[in-house]
């Protein structure tokens, strides 16, 4: 079969099988989702060869250091996807849950039910546990999911995927309502996309060029998520300590993920000390800094940031550094190059601190804390399907409510419009 014939026949397993998973119980589909965490468990071996595969290929291409920590599987990593897994299933269920009820003056109760979405196709990038995250999110809301994830993890996707499906076949659930594409030609996303009569939703999970991508050429309604410019915003009355820590975890402990600051924002009246204080520290961190012209008056070692180092997504170890006049440039500069994701203010002052909440428009607003919490499961959603910075359907990471919508649901007891 040509490529469009094979992804309309995944499709249409899909959309058939959605039917099915949209009336499962509670119960089958938690027990579903533990036995998959328990097959992940027993499989790390073979996993980790997959992998290996994958990180072979990578190196010899010249995959960049953070770009190969995305890729990596071990044996925390495939622990921390099967305990995904298991949260996902502890957490409620929305599927068919009434999240309001009134009655009219006629005497009939309105209310709304949350349904699945049906079929949701995720493109992604790189990172192999948004196979088993992703999917265990879509099955326990009821959604039948086709996963497309990029060439360079094709090995480590179709392994897990394997592992998944073989708890599908022994639970006699249908086998469409999980499917890896397994092809690395890039006509298959192409051709998904044009299939809007059986898949519901798109989300993209990967660098700028691929969501840009998706978004041009679906047909499918698209949850979008472009980049992770991430900022930081040290006000005056910081507490330096708290500060370090806050910074350092947010650049140093995973440069290459989108919830990483890629910015740091310093008031001018603590400039003159905290410049060359946190300066220092990231020179033992091995971070590279770009500063505006005040901040290398402060610490002249620091590169000469240009215009475009202001909204870049460095996803290693550089860091973009301003010193601004005060809050509301703060908030200026984070409105005219963040990208809606996370942003973080780091203060003592309690009235600045709200203002900060209210003013920001991200999708993630933090107070003295690290943007490395903006992630589905440090927020207690479980396992996150991906982090949206379009405002619809969904805005920020997004859980097992997000993968539903709502019916209007009617009781009577034989009204009649007149």
């Amino acid at each position: 079969m040509s490529v469009r014939d094979d992804m309309l026949q995944l499709a249409q397993q899909a959309k058939n099988a959605s039917r099915r998973l949209a009336i499962l119980s509670s119960e089958v589909k938690n027990s579903l989702l533990l036995r998959m965490a328990a097959a992940l468990e027993a499989g790390t071996t073979g996993l980790i060869e997959a992998n290996e595969r994958d990180l072979a290929d990578a190196r010899d291409k010249g995959m960049a250091p953070a770009m190969l920590d995305r890729l990596t599987l071990d044996e925390a990593r495939i622990k921390a996807m099967a305990d995904g897994l298991r949260e996902v299933a502890a957490l409620p269920d929305p599927v068919g849950e009434i999240t309001g009820m009134w009655r009219r003056p006629n005497g009939i109760q309105v209310g709304r039910m949350r349904i699945p979405l049906g079929v949701i196709g995720i493109v992604y990038e790189s990172r192999p546990n948004v196979t088993a995250d992703a999917a265990g999110l879509c099955l326990k809301s009821g959604n039948a999911v086709i996963l497309r994830g990029g060439s360079e993890a094709l090995h480590s996707n179709s392994a897990i995927g394997a592992l998944l499906q073989g708890e599908l076949k022994r639970m006699s659930l249908p086998e469409g309502a999980l499917q890896v594409v397994t092809t690395s030609d890039r006509n298959a996303i192409t051709e998904l996309l044009k299939l809007e009569d059986e898949i519901d939703l798109i989300i993209p999970r990967g660098g700028e060029g691929l969501i840009r991508f998706v978004s041009e050429h679906s047909r499918i309604p698209v949850i979008k998520h472009y980049k992770g410019v991430c900022h930081t915003f040290i006000d005056a009355s910081a507490d330096y300590e708290v500060a370090e820590k806050i910074c350092v975890n947010a650049k140093v402990q995973r440069p290459g993920v989108c919830n990483a600051m890629e910015t740091l924002l310093i008031h001018k009246d603590i400039a003159e000390t905290f410049v060359p204080y946190i300066a220092e520290v990231f020179r033992n961190h091995g971070v590279e800094l770009r500063g505006c012209p005040v901040t290398r008056a402060f610490a002249p070692q620091i590169i000469a940031a240009v215009e475009e180092d202001w909204g870049m997504e460095f996803l290693e170890l550089i860091l973009a550094v301003k010193v601004v006049d005060d809050l509301d440039e703060a908030i200026a500069h984070i409105q005219r190059y963040g990208s809606l994701h996370t942003e973080v203010i780091v203060t003592r002052d309690y009235g600045n601190s709200q203002r900060f909440l209210r003013e920001v428009n991200s999708s993630v607003v933090m107070v003295n804390a690290s943007s490395r919490f903006s992630d589905g499961n440090q927020l207690g959603l479980g396992a996150e399907i991906g982090i949206s910075t379009s405002k619809l359907h969904s805005f920020g990471p997004m859980g097992l409510e997000d993968l539903t919508t709502r019916k209007f649901v009617v009781l009577g007891d034989g009204q009649v419009r007149p």
